[in-house]
């Protein structure tokens, strides 16, 4: 008998033309033979709808054109699954689902706020739960807790967006604790949407504006010496370690541009480092994942410095899942094919619901 799989794209966020690349590539190498594909596109003003169309559509973001029915999630104990309200009749139509796979980056999606929907309804869903998302979506509470693990991480502040705040103040603090050149991030967004590299107060002024413009809250934090590494991780309690990657850039750093356009930086797989510092990586980030309390799936993102220490940048509970993608490369080099993920994490995300 066929999983009732359905996939979420789309979404009121930032990336949500990130999501819809990864959700066509998902749609594309789903095992048609074990799933029945129930596909439920979220608009970026936040309206639900079932899609019956191609994954091209959605990779073009072309999906919503036309009369599409609104779908509510269920939220009632009489069946696990969603309600399709048919718009020319005024029926509605009961669509049972054993599982769900959130493709949703960023915010509204990465952050626990669909973890905690799916969590209420009790339909098991692929990847990390409500708090273990929100925490790592948030790079405070990233720090605070992998810092209380013993896993380096870059020193850093913290601020509000608040009449009360003081930037040259802020700025002073920052030159104290940090030093130039320094980083300021959105404390929650994802794709590096928003980052600044900061060598004067003219950049910082400017970075702090920007970084508002994403969230709230921002993190401020000493630039790290050296390069970019990942690691792609995949389970619950056994833990598969995929391969570590490298990010090769000619950019500040790697920002959201570079990230889909890979103009200025390359991507070498496996990391051109040595085998004992590939295995140092793979045990942070297997650490950093249980520090964290990850399911399902999880990138792991560090640094190398010079003198071979490494530090841990950030960690991505739904990573960037098209075909070309830094997750599934990483894991394609150990021997796992794109449809053989897929079809791991729904089983993974059954697993944890027996729990």
């Amino acid at each position: 008998m066929k999983t009732k799989l359905a996939i979420l794209f789309g979404g009121k966020s930032d990336e949500y033309s990130v999501s819809l690349h990864s959700a066509a590539a998902i749609i594309k190498n789903v095992p048609e033979e074990l799933f029945d594909v129930i596909l439920i596109g979220i608009t970026q003003e936040g309206k639900w709808f079932l899609y019956e169309g191609t994954a091209d559509k959605v990779n073009d973001d072309t999906w919503h054109k036309g009369n599409l029915n609104p779908v509510l999630l269920n939220m009632g104990n009489d069946f696990k699954g969603f309600i399709k309200l048919d718009i020319n009749s005024g029926t509605f139509e009961r669509i049972e689902t054993d599982c769900i796979f959130p493709v949703l980056h960023g915010r509204n999606g990465e952050d626990g706020t669909i973890q905690g929907l799916c969590q209420m309804t009790g339909i098991p869903f692929v990847g990390c739960d409500m708090t273990s998302s929100a925490v790592c979506m948030d790079k405070e509470f990233t720090h605070v807790i992998c810092e209380g693990a013993g896993i380096k991480t870059a020193p850093y502040l913290t601020a509000i967006n608040s009449s009360r705040l003081n930037v040259k103040k802020l700025y002073e603090q920052a030159l104290e604790k940090l030093s130039l050149p320094m980083f300021i991030k959105p404390a929650n967004n994802g794709s590096s949407l928003g980052i600044s590299k900061i060598r004067n107060y003219d950049e910082f002024e400017k970075g702090i504006m920007e970084a508002f413009q994403f969230d709230s809250k921002l993190i401020i934090e000493r630039m790290i010496e050296g390069f970019e590494i990942g690691c792609a991780v995949v389970g619950n309690e056994e833990l598969i370690i995929g391969e570590v990657d490298e990010i090769d850039t000619k950019n500040d750093f790697f920002d959201y541009v570079e990230k889909y356009s890979q103009h200025n930086s390359k991507i070498h797989c496996p990391a051109r480092i040595s085998d004992d510092l590939r295995d140092e990586a793979k045990q942070v980030a297997e650490r950093t994942y249980r520090a964290l309390r990850c399911k399902g799936m999880a990138r792991v993102d560090m640094f190398v410095t010079p003198e071979k220490e490494i530090y841990l940048n950030e960690v991505n509970t739904i990573p960037g899942l098209t075909d070309l993608s830094r997750y599934p490369s990483m894991l394609k080099k150990i021997g796992i094919e794109y449809k053989d993920l897929i079809v791991k994490l729904v089983e993974l995300a059954m697993e944890k619901n027996d729990k």
